[in-house]
């Protein structure tokens, strides 16, 4: 298989799913603890828990672009070594 997006692509797409999943991850953690600081002031959510699985939602979709830039790395790199089968 050959890659879909570039080398530097899938490298930033790998650091920036890896920070946003662990960001939204506290961020659910928080909200579904119903913390007081996210959900206890005027304007704020009142269903903690609905507001929670809605970023963990989002944290399954951040899952999905890692797996998927992680195999495009994957394959730039065994691209690099001179592919799939190497004699040297």
């Amino acid at each position: 298989m050959k890659p879909v997006v570039s080398a530097l692509n899938a490298w930033s797409c790998v650091v920036i799913s890896v920070f946003a999943i662990v960001i939204l991850s506290v961020l659910g953690s928080l909200f579904s603890s119903n913390n007081h600081a996210y959900t206890g002031s005027e304007g704020e959510p009142e269903d903690g828990p609905a507001v929670a699985a809605s970023i963990y939602v989002a944290v399954l979709v951040y899952a999905g672009f890692l797996v998927f830039c992680g195999f495009q790395v994957f394959l730039h790199r065994r691209a690099s070594r001179g592919g799939a089968i190497s004699l040297n």
